[in-house]
Protein backbone atom coordinates (compact mmCIF):
# COMPACT_ATOMS: atom_id res chain seq x y z
CA UNK A 1 0.00 0.00 0.00
CA UNK A 2 1.22 3.48 -0.87
CA UNK A 3 2.46 5.60 1.97
CA UNK A 4 -0.04 8.36 2.69
CA UNK A 5 1.27 11.88 2.40
CA UNK A 6 1.19 13.91 5.55
CA UNK A 7 -0.96 16.99 5.12
CA UNK A 8 -1.02 19.11 8.24
CA UNK A 9 -3.16 22.21 7.97
CA UNK A 10 -2.12 25.38 9.69
CA UNK A 11 -4.45 28.38 10.16
CA UNK A 12 -3.42 31.06 7.70
CA UNK A 13 -3.11 33.55 10.56
CA UNK A 14 -0.34 31.36 11.96
CA UNK A 15 1.34 30.61 8.64
CA UNK A 16 3.69 33.60 8.36
CA UNK A 17 7.11 32.25 7.39
CA UNK A 18 5.72 29.03 5.89
CA UNK A 19 6.43 28.00 2.29
CA UNK A 20 3.44 27.50 -0.01
CA UNK A 21 3.32 23.93 -1.39
CA UNK A 22 1.39 24.93 -4.56
CA UNK A 23 0.30 27.90 -6.64
CA UNK A 24 -2.76 29.78 -5.41
CA UNK A 25 -5.10 31.10 -8.07
CA UNK A 26 -7.07 34.33 -7.97
CA UNK A 27 -10.18 34.94 -10.08
CA UNK A 28 -11.81 38.32 -10.53
CA UNK A 29 -14.98 38.06 -12.61
CA UNK A 30 -14.58 39.48 -16.14
CA UNK A 31 -11.18 40.85 -15.21
CA UNK A 32 -8.49 38.41 -14.10
CA UNK A 33 -7.63 34.76 -13.64
CA UNK A 34 -4.10 33.86 -12.76
CA UNK A 35 -1.53 33.04 -10.15
CA UNK A 36 -1.74 35.21 -7.05
CA UNK A 37 0.93 33.30 -5.13
CA UNK A 38 3.56 31.01 -6.59
CA UNK A 39 4.58 27.66 -5.17
CA UNK A 40 7.58 28.22 -2.89
CA UNK A 41 6.43 31.68 -1.83
CA UNK A 42 7.27 32.46 1.79
CA UNK A 43 4.12 33.82 3.42
CA UNK A 44 4.48 37.33 4.81
CA UNK A 45 2.32 39.11 7.34
CA UNK A 46 0.91 41.36 4.59
CA UNK A 47 -0.16 38.26 2.61
CA UNK A 48 -2.56 36.97 5.25
CA UNK A 49 -5.53 39.21 4.41
CA UNK A 50 -5.04 38.57 0.69
CA UNK A 51 -5.02 34.80 1.24
CA UNK A 52 -8.19 35.02 3.32
CA UNK A 53 -9.90 37.01 0.57
CA UNK A 54 -9.07 34.09 -1.72
CA UNK A 55 -10.84 31.72 0.65
CA UNK A 56 -7.70 30.29 2.21
CA UNK A 57 -8.25 29.86 5.94
CA UNK A 58 -5.62 27.11 6.22
CA UNK A 59 -2.28 26.31 4.59
CA UNK A 60 -1.14 22.73 4.03
CA UNK A 61 2.22 21.37 5.02
CA UNK A 62 3.02 18.53 2.62
CA UNK A 63 5.28 15.55 3.03
CA UNK A 64 5.01 13.14 0.13
CA UNK A 65 5.34 9.39 0.36
CA UNK A 66 7.60 7.53 -2.09
CA UNK A 67 4.61 6.47 -4.23
CA UNK A 68 3.19 9.99 -4.50
CA UNK A 69 3.97 12.84 -6.84
CA UNK A 70 3.38 16.60 -6.70
CA UNK A 71 1.40 18.31 -9.48
CA UNK A 72 4.39 20.33 -10.69
CA UNK A 73 6.67 17.35 -11.22
CA UNK A 74 3.87 15.42 -12.88
CA UNK A 75 3.06 18.25 -15.30
CA UNK A 76 6.69 18.53 -16.40
CA UNK A 77 7.03 14.78 -16.99
CA UNK A 78 3.81 14.58 -18.99
CA UNK A 79 4.47 17.65 -21.13
CA UNK A 80 7.84 16.26 -22.16
CA UNK A 81 6.25 12.92 -23.15
CA UNK A 82 3.33 14.50 -25.00
CA UNK A 83 5.25 17.04 -27.08
CA UNK A 84 6.26 15.90 -30.55
CA UNK A 85 7.94 17.73 -33.40
CA UNK A 86 7.06 21.39 -33.87
CA UNK A 87 5.92 21.67 -30.24
CA UNK A 88 7.53 23.57 -27.38
CA UNK A 89 6.65 23.96 -23.73
CA UNK A 90 7.85 25.94 -20.75
CA UNK A 91 9.81 24.33 -17.94
CA UNK A 92 7.82 26.51 -15.56
CA UNK A 93 4.60 25.08 -14.17
CA UNK A 94 1.83 27.62 -13.66
CA UNK A 95 -1.10 26.73 -11.40
CA UNK A 96 -0.13 23.07 -11.72
CA UNK A 97 -0.30 23.15 -15.51
CA UNK A 98 2.16 23.12 -18.39
CA UNK A 99 1.03 24.63 -21.69
CA UNK A 100 2.24 23.34 -25.04
CA UNK A 101 2.71 25.80 -27.91
CA UNK A 102 3.38 25.58 -31.63
CA UNK A 103 7.06 26.07 -32.37
CA UNK A 104 6.31 26.67 -36.07
CA UNK A 105 3.45 27.69 -38.32
CA UNK A 106 1.84 24.48 -39.50
CA UNK A 107 -0.87 21.86 -39.16
CA UNK A 108 -1.68 20.45 -35.73
CA UNK A 109 -1.80 16.66 -35.63
CA UNK A 110 -3.32 14.89 -32.63
CA UNK A 111 -3.19 11.13 -32.03
CA UNK A 112 -6.82 11.10 -30.92
CA UNK A 113 -6.97 7.47 -29.79
CA UNK A 114 -3.80 7.77 -27.71
CA UNK A 115 -5.07 11.04 -26.20
CA UNK A 116 -8.32 9.28 -25.27
CA UNK A 117 -6.42 6.43 -23.59
CA UNK A 118 -4.23 8.97 -21.76
CA UNK A 119 -7.27 10.75 -20.34
CA UNK A 120 -8.92 7.45 -19.36
CA UNK A 121 -6.23 6.91 -16.72
CA UNK A 122 -7.77 9.38 -14.30
CA UNK A 123 -5.86 11.89 -12.14
CA UNK A 124 -4.04 13.08 -15.28
CA UNK A 125 -5.37 15.15 -18.15
CA UNK A 126 -4.40 16.66 -21.46
CA UNK A 127 -6.63 19.03 -23.42
CA UNK A 128 -5.82 19.97 -27.02
CA UNK A 129 -7.12 21.89 -29.98
CA UNK A 130 -8.71 19.71 -32.67
CA UNK A 131 -6.71 17.51 -35.00
CA UNK A 132 -5.86 19.12 -38.36
CA UNK A 133 -6.20 22.69 -37.07
CA UNK A 134 -3.90 25.23 -38.79
CA UNK A 135 -1.84 26.94 -36.07
CA UNK A 136 0.63 29.79 -35.84
CA UNK A 137 4.00 29.81 -34.11
CA UNK A 138 3.55 30.59 -30.40
CA UNK A 139 -0.12 29.59 -30.32
CA UNK A 140 -1.23 27.41 -27.39
CA UNK A 141 -2.26 24.02 -28.72
CA UNK A 142 -2.50 21.84 -25.60
CA UNK A 143 -2.14 21.79 -21.83
CA UNK A 144 -1.54 19.01 -19.33
CA UNK A 145 -1.64 18.65 -15.57
CA UNK A 146 -2.18 16.35 -12.64
CA UNK A 147 -5.74 16.95 -11.48
CA UNK A 148 -5.18 16.66 -7.70
CA UNK A 149 -2.39 18.52 -5.92
CA UNK A 150 -0.81 15.17 -5.08
CA UNK A 151 -1.38 12.00 -7.07
CA UNK A 152 -0.13 8.46 -7.43
CA UNK A 153 3.28 8.30 -9.08
CA UNK A 154 2.29 5.03 -10.76
CA UNK A 155 -0.55 6.71 -12.65
CA UNK A 156 1.76 9.42 -13.96
CA UNK A 157 4.32 6.81 -14.98
CA UNK A 158 1.60 4.96 -16.93
CA UNK A 159 0.60 8.21 -18.64
CA UNK A 160 4.19 8.97 -19.60
CA UNK A 161 4.74 5.43 -20.89
CA UNK A 162 1.56 5.58 -22.97
CA UNK A 163 2.61 8.90 -24.47
CA UNK A 164 6.07 7.58 -25.27
CA UNK A 165 4.71 4.40 -26.89
CA UNK A 166 2.22 6.46 -28.95
CA UNK A 167 4.68 9.25 -29.72
CA UNK A 168 3.84 11.81 -30.82
CA UNK A 169 0.44 12.55 -29.31
CA UNK A 170 0.75 16.29 -30.05
CA UNK A 171 2.67 17.44 -33.12
CA UNK A 172 2.80 20.45 -35.44
CA UNK A 173 3.88 19.67 -38.99
CA UNK A 174 5.37 22.64 -40.80
CA UNK A 175 3.89 23.12 -44.26
CA UNK A 176 6.38 22.77 -47.12
CA UNK A 177 6.68 25.67 -49.52
CA UNK A 178 5.67 24.48 -52.97
CA UNK A 179 5.41 25.92 -56.47
CA UNK A 180 1.81 25.73 -57.59
CA UNK A 181 0.34 25.78 -61.05
CA UNK A 182 -3.15 27.25 -61.44
CA UNK A 183 -5.40 26.28 -64.32
CA UNK A 184 -8.37 28.60 -64.67
CA UNK A 185 -11.10 26.95 -66.75
CA UNK A 186 -14.26 28.23 -68.38
CA UNK A 187 -14.99 29.58 -71.84
CA UNK A 188 -16.52 32.72 -70.35
CA UNK A 189 -13.13 33.63 -68.83
CA UNK A 190 -10.95 32.28 -71.64
CA UNK A 191 -12.74 34.34 -74.30
CA UNK A 192 -12.87 37.46 -72.14
CA UNK A 193 -16.63 37.56 -71.62
CA UNK A 194 -16.08 38.01 -67.88
CA UNK A 195 -13.04 38.90 -65.81
CA UNK A 196 -11.42 36.05 -63.91
CA UNK A 197 -11.58 36.37 -60.13
CA UNK A 198 -10.36 32.91 -59.21
CA UNK A 199 -6.64 33.53 -59.69
CA UNK A 200 -6.50 36.27 -57.05
CA UNK A 201 -8.41 34.13 -54.52
CA UNK A 202 -6.23 31.06 -55.02
CA UNK A 203 -3.01 33.06 -55.11
CA UNK A 204 -3.86 34.70 -51.78
CA UNK A 205 -4.62 31.33 -50.15
CA UNK A 206 -1.42 29.71 -51.37
CA UNK A 207 0.80 32.64 -50.51
CA UNK A 208 -0.89 32.86 -47.12
CA UNK A 209 0.50 29.44 -46.20
CA UNK A 210 3.97 30.07 -47.60
CA UNK A 211 3.70 28.62 -51.11
CA UNK A 212 3.92 30.46 -54.41
CA UNK A 213 2.01 30.49 -57.67
CA UNK A 214 4.67 29.69 -60.24
CA UNK A 215 2.45 29.67 -63.32
CA UNK A 216 -1.13 30.29 -64.39
CA UNK A 217 -2.85 28.71 -67.38
CA UNK A 218 -6.27 29.41 -68.89
CA UNK A 219 -8.43 26.96 -70.83
CA UNK A 220 -11.95 27.01 -72.30
CA UNK A 221 -14.48 24.27 -71.68
CA UNK A 222 -12.54 21.77 -73.73
CA UNK A 223 -11.22 18.53 -72.21
CA UNK A 224 -8.06 18.37 -74.33
CA UNK A 225 -7.13 22.03 -73.79
CA UNK A 226 -7.67 21.76 -70.02
CA UNK A 227 -5.43 18.67 -69.95
CA UNK A 228 -2.82 20.49 -72.05
CA UNK A 229 -2.64 23.42 -69.61
CA UNK A 230 -2.27 21.05 -66.66
CA UNK A 231 0.55 19.19 -68.41
CA UNK A 232 2.30 22.49 -69.21
CA UNK A 233 2.27 23.40 -65.53
CA UNK A 234 3.73 20.05 -64.52
CA UNK A 235 6.37 20.26 -67.24
CA UNK A 236 7.23 23.72 -65.91
CA UNK A 237 7.99 22.33 -62.47
CA UNK A 238 4.68 22.76 -60.64
CA UNK A 239 4.58 20.67 -57.44
CA UNK A 240 0.84 21.20 -56.99
CA UNK A 241 -1.97 21.75 -59.48
CA UNK A 242 -5.12 23.67 -58.54
CA UNK A 243 -7.90 24.00 -61.09
CA UNK A 244 -10.84 26.35 -60.75
CA UNK A 245 -14.42 25.99 -61.87
CA UNK A 246 -16.08 23.50 -64.17
CA UNK A 247 -16.68 20.93 -61.43
CA UNK A 248 -20.49 20.63 -61.53
CA UNK A 249 -22.67 18.20 -63.50
CA UNK A 250 -23.55 20.75 -66.20
CA UNK A 251 -22.66 19.49 -69.71
CA UNK A 252 -20.27 22.42 -70.24
CA UNK A 253 -18.36 21.71 -67.02
CA UNK A 254 -15.52 19.53 -68.26
CA UNK A 255 -12.70 20.20 -65.80
CA UNK A 256 -12.96 16.79 -64.16
CA UNK A 257 -12.52 15.06 -67.49
CA UNK A 258 -9.62 17.36 -68.33
CA UNK A 259 -7.90 16.42 -65.07
CA UNK A 260 -8.30 12.73 -65.86
CA UNK A 261 -7.05 13.17 -69.42
CA UNK A 262 -3.97 14.87 -68.01
CA UNK A 263 -3.15 11.58 -66.28
CA UNK A 264 -4.78 11.89 -62.88
CA UNK A 265 -5.10 8.72 -60.83
CA UNK A 266 -6.69 7.93 -57.46
CA UNK A 267 -9.12 10.80 -57.94
CA UNK A 268 -11.99 11.30 -55.54
CA UNK A 269 -14.82 13.59 -56.55
CA UNK A 270 -17.37 14.95 -54.10
CA UNK A 271 -17.17 15.73 -50.39
CA UNK A 272 -19.68 15.96 -47.52
CA UNK A 273 -18.61 19.57 -46.94
CA UNK A 274 -20.50 22.79 -47.57
CA UNK A 275 -19.20 24.86 -49.19
CA UNK A 276 -17.24 22.46 -51.38
CA UNK A 277 -19.39 19.43 -52.21
CA UNK A 278 -18.09 19.24 -55.82
CA UNK A 279 -14.40 19.29 -54.85
CA UNK A 280 -11.92 16.87 -56.45
CA UNK A 281 -8.63 15.55 -55.09
CA UNK A 282 -6.19 13.29 -56.89
CA UNK A 283 -2.65 12.89 -58.20
CA UNK A 284 -0.87 13.07 -61.53
CA UNK A 285 2.20 10.98 -60.86
CA UNK A 286 3.56 12.47 -57.64
CA UNK A 287 1.91 15.86 -58.16
CA UNK A 288 -1.29 16.47 -56.16
CA UNK A 289 -4.18 17.97 -58.10
CA UNK A 290 -7.11 19.78 -56.50
CA UNK A 291 -10.26 20.71 -58.38
CA UNK A 292 -11.97 23.66 -56.73
CA UNK A 293 -15.67 24.28 -57.54
CA UNK A 294 -17.09 27.75 -58.15
CA UNK A 295 -17.95 28.20 -54.46
CA UNK A 296 -14.24 28.77 -53.86
CA UNK A 297 -14.55 32.16 -55.52
CA UNK A 298 -17.47 33.29 -53.36
CA UNK A 299 -16.84 31.85 -49.89
CA UNK A 300 -13.87 32.90 -47.79
CA UNK A 301 -13.36 29.35 -46.45
CA UNK A 302 -14.25 26.11 -48.22
CA UNK A 303 -13.22 22.47 -48.26
CA UNK A 304 -10.01 23.60 -50.00
CA UNK A 305 -8.82 25.13 -46.72
CA UNK A 306 -9.40 21.80 -44.96
CA UNK A 307 -7.68 19.63 -47.55
CA UNK A 308 -4.84 21.78 -48.89
CA UNK A 309 -2.61 21.70 -45.75
CA UNK A 310 -3.04 17.93 -45.43
CA UNK A 311 -2.09 17.40 -49.05
CA UNK A 312 0.97 19.62 -48.66
CA UNK A 313 2.33 17.53 -45.78
CA UNK A 314 2.00 14.41 -47.89
CA UNK A 315 -1.21 12.84 -46.64
CA UNK A 316 -3.09 10.60 -49.04
CA UNK A 317 -6.68 11.85 -49.15
CA UNK A 318 -9.14 9.17 -50.21
CA UNK A 319 -12.81 8.45 -49.79
CA UNK A 320 -12.48 7.59 -46.08
CA UNK A 321 -10.71 10.84 -45.28
CA UNK A 322 -13.27 12.85 -47.20
CA UNK A 323 -16.22 11.01 -45.64
CA UNK A 324 -14.91 11.82 -42.16
CA UNK A 325 -15.27 15.53 -42.93
CA UNK A 326 -19.06 15.35 -42.88
CA UNK A 327 -19.12 15.73 -39.08
CA UNK A 328 -18.24 19.41 -38.72
CA UNK A 329 -18.32 19.96 -42.46
CA UNK A 330 -21.11 22.52 -42.49
CA UNK A 331 -19.86 26.11 -42.49
CA UNK A 332 -21.95 28.52 -40.41
CA UNK A 333 -21.26 31.34 -42.91
CA UNK A 334 -20.65 33.77 -40.08
CA UNK A 335 -20.88 37.47 -41.02
CA UNK A 336 -17.25 37.80 -39.92
CA UNK A 337 -15.24 34.66 -40.66
CA UNK A 338 -12.87 33.63 -37.86
CA UNK A 339 -11.68 30.30 -39.24
CA UNK A 340 -9.94 28.26 -37.85
CA UNK A 341 -11.37 29.49 -34.54
CA UNK A 342 -14.71 27.83 -35.27
CA UNK A 343 -16.37 24.44 -35.69
CA UNK A 344 -15.85 24.14 -39.46
CA UNK A 345 -13.91 21.00 -40.32
CA UNK A 346 -13.57 20.04 -36.64
CA UNK A 347 -15.21 16.60 -36.60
Amino acid sequence: MAEVSLRKSVPVTEAVGMVLPHDITEIVKDSFKGRAFKKGHVIRFEDVDHLRRLGKEHIYVLKLGPEEIHENEAAQLMAKALAGGGVQYSEEVVEGKVSLHAAVDGLLKINKEALYQFNLLGEVMCATLQDNTPVKKGEQIAASRLIPLVGQRGVVEKAVQLAQESFPIVEVVELPKVKAGLVITGSEVFYGRIQDQFEAVLRKKLEGIGSEVAMVGFAPDDVSLIAEEIKKCIAGGAELIVTSGGMSVDPDDLTRMGIKEAGAEMTEYGTPVLPGAMFLVGKIGEVPVLGVPACGMFHAITVLDLILPRVLIGEQIGREELAALGHGGLCRNCPKCQYPVCSFGKG
